[in-house]
C-alpha cells in the first residue's frame, strides 16, 4: 500500500512566506478600512508578521511566534483584552481576509478552505468573546492551538 505523507496546513498553504504575504496585504487593507482601522491604528510594525508567525504555528509549521517572537497562546488573547470588537467587525475583518486570502492565491481546494475557514472562524469569535474581558482566561502555560484537517483527513492529493 502506497500511503502518501499528509501535509500540515503550513505546508499545504505554502509556508511562512505565504502567510506574511497574506497578512501583510490583509492588514494594509485594514488600515484604510473605516470600521477596522481604529482597532488596529496602533498595531506594532511587526504586528502582519507575528500573525502570520502564530497562525503558521497553529497550521503546523515552525514555532516562529512562541520561539522567536516570544508570544503564546496567552498573549494572543491579552492583545484582545479591552478591544471590545464586535460582529460587525468580526465580520469585516473575516471578509478582508478572505478575499485577500482569494487575491494571493492561497490553495481553494475544499478541504483546505474549510479547515481554514474553520479556524478563522473560531479564532475571530474567541478574539471577540476575550475582547470585553478584563483579565485574561487562558493560563500563561497554556498549549498554542494546534489547527488541522479536521473530518477530511487530509486534501484531496490523486493518485
Amino acid at each position: 500500500m502506497n500511503e502518501k505523507a499528509i501535509p500540515t496546513l503550513n505546508d499545504w498553504l505554502g509556508g511562512t512566506d505565504r502567510l506574511e504575504q497574506l497578512t501583510t496585504l490583509f492588514y494594509q487593507k485594514v488600515l484604510k478600512d473605516d470600521l477596522l482601522e481604529p482597532v488596529f491604528r496602533h498595531m506594532s510594525p511587526e504586528h502582519a508578521s507575528h500573525v502570520a508567525h502564530f497562525i503558521g504555528e497553529v497550521f503546523g509549521g515552525p514555532k516562529h511566534y512562541t520561539e522567536t517572537d516570544g508570544g503564546s497562546h496567552a498573549s494572543m488573547v491579552a492583545h484582545h483584552l479591552g478591544k471590545h470588537l464586535d460582529e460587525a467587525k468580526r465580520r469585516r475583518w473575516m471578509s478582508l481576509l478572505l478575499e485577500t486570502a482569494d487575491e494571493i492565491g492561497l490553495p481553494d481546494d475544499p478541504e483546505f478552505r474549510s479547515a481554514f475557514l474553520g479556524y478563522l472562524e473560531w479564532g475571530s469569535r474567541i478574539a471577540v468573546l476575550n475582547s470585553t474581558a478584563v483579565n485574561n482566561p487562558i493560563q500563561t502555560d497554556a498549549a498554542m492551538p494546534v489547527w488541522g484537517w479536521g473530518e477530511t483527513g487530509g486534501p484531496y492529493i490523486p493518485d
